[in-house]
């Protein structure tokens, strides 16, 4: 009636021979051949005696794994922090240079996804710590700008036409400020904006006059488009003034963070060398 039950120890354990592998051995095998191949896609050995060209080549390659996803979120957050401290701590125009950096930085080192998304993470995290609409101020136009540049910059595009390209991005980002403000405040900015370049150009004609320049007849009521067209030539023109300080301080950062970017024009290389 009963059951003899087995000794366990007259049992031998099944043995695996290299000459006859069963299919759980050569299923491991292969997968952890797979998992090492996988390793080497996205890890880059770096030889020292490489020139800067060929390094700036490689670092362009889209790569994918935790190094790539790892540097995206903090670079991304570290744009972020900047804008908040910016924002409730500002220390002047010194944060606003590194506001598109970041970004870029991603783009130069693992290429448009991870530039894109770089933006889409900053935004995400802003709209969580600030709010949508200061999430929106940023994204428009420095997260934009921060994969334009990047793009730009990886294929060595010359600085006239990176800034040029910045200051369109950055004068429709200012324009977009203008108006979102003015639906969240209920008054229309642009108004303001005209009244103070009004009251600029007055106080320019009234030095000019007081120094000879111009009679008193040129004190009048100021035509509006004139104004309006002052107003937008003044924002083009401090949106260009901002691109080639970021420009400035992107060559001189990107460099030592193992990105790199087109070299400035001769004119500026000769006033930084001096």
């Amino acid at each position: 009636m009963g059951r003899s039950v087995p000794d366990p120890g007259s049992e031998k354990p099944a043995e695996f021979s290299s000459s006859s592998p069963s299919t759980f051995g050569s299923d491991y095998s292969a997968a952890e051949k797979a998992a090492f191949e996988d390793l080497d896609t996205y890890l880059d050995y770096g030889n020292p005696d490489r020139t800067a060209e060929a390094r700036f080549a490689g670092s362009h390659r889209l790569k994918a794994g935790p190094l790539a996803m790892v540097e995206t979120a903090f670079l991304s957050s570290a744009a972020s922090l900047i804008w908040l401290v910016n924002t409730y701590f500002p220390p002047g125009p010194i944060l606003r240079v590194l506001f598109p950096l970041p970004t870029a930085l991603v783009y130069l080192r693992w290429g448009p996804r991870a530039g894109w998304m770089s933006a889409l993470v900053s935004g995400l995290l802003l709209a969580v710590l600030m709010g949508p609409p200061r999430s929106l101020l940023y994204v428009i136009p420095y997260g934009l700008m921060g994969v334009q540049l990047g793009f730009l910059w990886s294929r060595r595009a010359r600085w006239y036409l990176s800034i040029a390209l910045g200051t369109l991005l950055g004068a429709i980002g200012f324009f977009f400020r203008v108006w979102l403000m003015s639906i969240l405040l209920g008054e229309d900015l642009w108004i303001y904006l005209t009244r103070q370049v009004t009251q600029l150009l007055q106080w320019l004609l009234e030095r000019l006059i007081a120094f000879g320049i111009l009679d008193l007849g040129a004190l009048g009521q100021p035509n509006l488009l004139a104004v309006q067209v002052l107003a937008i030539a003044m924002v083009i023109v401090s949106t260009s003034v901002y691109l080639f300080t970021v420009h400035l301080a992107a060559w001189l950062l990107l460099e030592r963070l193992g990105a790199a970017m087109s070299p400035p024009p001769g004119w500026v290389q000769t006033l930084l060398d001096e």
